[in-house]
């Protein structure tokens, strides 16, 4: 499977009968029917680790572009009808800034990491808290509710896998908590998000930008009103896109469909 294609339903399963492994491209299994796939006795494996790393660059290049407004810089660079730059046009400064990150797993402590050279201080939720060691590395802070990161960032990146907990995480409640000068990041997917709660949150100053990676539906249509606000930077779920990790998943894919063809252990199977 490579971008949720094809759609892996009953009326599939029972057109192939002989199918003994399903190899799905990237980290995020939420558009998998787990126990469907098992009730025809098929494997199920991912590729969860070797996108972590570039992830964790997508998360902080968007943290980046949008403190500095880098895309709008641009446009004005290279606009004909720019004669001279403001002085008075500013960004926001990432050192010494706070980064709230919900979603410590692998991508998230990874961002923390890359965090920590930015000097930023980091706070984290997560289902279950790191040891001690592993936040004395990145400085990382836990917060045990998600209500006091989000009151105390300038920065909430979203790192979470997408489930019935995690769906619509971020809402309208959860907006009002953050800072009128925050941005909200996603890396994650977009159902983490009430897109229309984020809508007006940023129309309405609620918040100060939003960047991200993944949205829903994706792309958006033509004339959703994310695509027409100057604070949202809006990429095409390219955190894992990167020429060797592309690469690498192929080739963990490949490795997985040959040890279930053959009945062997799968590597990186999904339980």
């Amino acid at each position: 499977m490579w971008y949720h294609k094809p759609a892996i339903n009953e009326e599939l399963l029972q057109s192939l009968p002989n199918l003994k492994v399903v190899a799905s491209s990237g980290v995020g299994i939420d558009h998998l029917d787990l126990k469907l796939l098992s009730s025809y006795g098929v494997k199920v494996s991912n590729t969860p680790f070797i996108v972590s790393t570039d992830t964790a660059d997508m998360g902080m290049a968007l943290l980046l572009a949008s403190s500095r407004r880098l895309v709008e810089g641009h446009e004005m660079a290279v606009s004909p009808d720019t004669e001279y730059f403001p002085a008075d046009w500013l960004g926001v400064e990432v050192s010494g800034a706070t980064l709230g990150i919900l979603g410590m797993g692998t991508i998230g402590y990874k961002v923390a990491e890359r965090a920590k050279a930015f000097e930023m201080k980091i706070l984290y939720h997560n289902r279950n808290q790191r040891k001690k060691e592993e936040e004395s590395a990145v400085g990382a802070v836990y917060c045990k509710k998600i209500d006091d990161l989000l009151q105390q960032s300038d920065f909430v990146l979203l790192a979470v896998n997408l489930t019935p907990q995690t769906h619509k995480l971020i809402g309208k409640r959860e907006l009002e908590l953050m800072k009128p000068t925050a941005t909200l990041i996603n890396i994650s997917r977009g159902l983490v998000v009430d897109q229309d709660a984020l809508v007006e949150a940023l129309q309405n100053k609620v918040i100060k930008a939003a960047a991200l990676d993944v949205t829903y539906p994706e792309p958006l249509p033509r004339d959703h009103p994310l695509l027409k606000l100057k604070n949202v930077i809006i990429t095409p779920h390219i955190g894992s896109a990167t020429k060797k990790t592309r690469w690498v998943m192929m080739e963990e894919m490949a490795e997985s469909i040959e040890a279930g063809l053959a009945g062997l252990p799968v590597p990186r199977e999904v339980l």
